[in-house]
């Protein structure tokens, strides 16, 4: 799977069909905040999904359906409490529903937090900060790994990543971004099980870097 700066059409398709895992979908959601541009092909989904559903013959509702609709929404508002929202209003519209974990150190200059929340098996979602001038650990990865830029700028052997922009990695794919804005790049990654250290030295690093 090679890098984009978008996601690709099939994962917008997908998104606007509501059949992305969460994880994926909230970033993906991130970086249609940030670049509404790309709003088309999720408006373009939604419309085919309309279309086939509006070609769809009706089917009937047994008599106590409704009932049973709103036992469920009486005994799901007891189960679940209301997900406590972000204190940072700076976020993108996508993640201020969701609680943050505490800052982790990952390495010189880079840390990463928790979106608490978001999870479908081992894909969850995380928020990473580098500093200026700093670098990511090089990895590959276990999964996929969808990653969208919220501020500053990184770059990979694929050119660079600025706001709103979005990266699409699997474990075909080896890179090690680096910071080249002058404030800290942070961004919004959906991660579908552990980033992979590659070599000698990886093995050895792989206990201390666990996103």
């Amino acid at each position: 799977m090679s890098a984009r700066r978008h996601p690709s059409e099939e994962r917008l398709l997908a998104f606007a069909a509501g059949t992305l895992s969460v994880p994926e979908a909230v970033v993906v959601a991130t970086h249609l905040a940030l670049r509404p541009e790309t709003r088309a092909w999720a408006e373009l989904g939604e419309a085919v999904g309309g279309a086939m559903l509006d070609d769809l013959a009706p089917s009937g509702l047994e008599p106590d359906a409704l009932d049973g609709v709103m036992a469920r929404l009486d005994d799901a508002s007891d189960i679940a409490p209301p997900v406590p929202r972000t204190a940072d209003p700076s976020l993108p519209a996508p993640l201020r529903g969701f609680a943050l974990g505490p800052w982790r150190w990952l390495g010189p200059g880079v840390h990463v937090r928790d979106v608490l929340g978001p999870r479908d098996g081992d894909c969850r979602v995380i928020l990473l900060r580098i500093a200026p001038g700093q670098s990511a650990p090089r990895h590959t990865h276990g999964g996929v790994e969808l990653t969208c830029v919220i501020e500053g700028a990184y770059a990979t052997e694929d050119g660079v990543f600025s706001r709103g922009d979005f990266e699409e990695a699997d474990p075909n794919v080896t890179h090690q971004p680096r910071v080249v804005s002058s404030a800290p790049c942070l961004c919004v990654a959906a991660l579908d099980g552990q980033i992979v250290l590659p070599g000698r030295l990886g093995r050895l690093l792989a206990p201390f870097v666990k996103l």
